[in-house]
């Protein structure tokens, strides 16, 4: 967040947030072709600070760790998948500003619905 700043208004969703945090995707269309690619120019020191959370977080949320291990089951390598994780967490993150809320994984839907998948099924 000390990356960002705390001005809600430069971010006024979730994928603002993501674009300003420099982990969205720039896509390009020409007519029918359209191309998604990683960006480059961004404010990179946001862009590492979320990406080294988003990394360190599949160690530790279960979430985290499904969103990486499927970019990886997807032919990913590592720092694609970690910029993919770290994409979604900006979701989270503005979520939690925006409810004035620590993040509560209670409230986690996909957390959630993940944990709820590996419970065994009652008879």
């Amino acid at each position: 967040m000390a990356e960002i700043g705390d001005c809600r208004a430069r971010s006024p969703d979730p994928s603002a947030l993501a674009c300003l945090a420099g982990v969205a995707p720039s896509t390009r269309q020409c007519g029918k072709h359209k191309s998604v690619d990683f960006r480059w120019a961004v404010n990179k020191q946001p862009r590492d600070a979320v990406c080294d959370f988003a990394a360190d977080s599949r160690r530790a949320d279960p979430w985290a760790a499904k969103l990486y291990d499927d970019a990886i089951a997807r032919g990913k390598d590592h720092p694609h998948a970690t910029r993919i994780l770290a994409r979604a967490w900006p979701y989270v993150i503005w979520h939690c500003r925006q409810d004035g809320t620590a993040c509560d994984p209670a409230k986690h839907g996909a957390l959630q619905a993940l944990l709820r998948q590996d419970q065994p099924a009652a008879a």
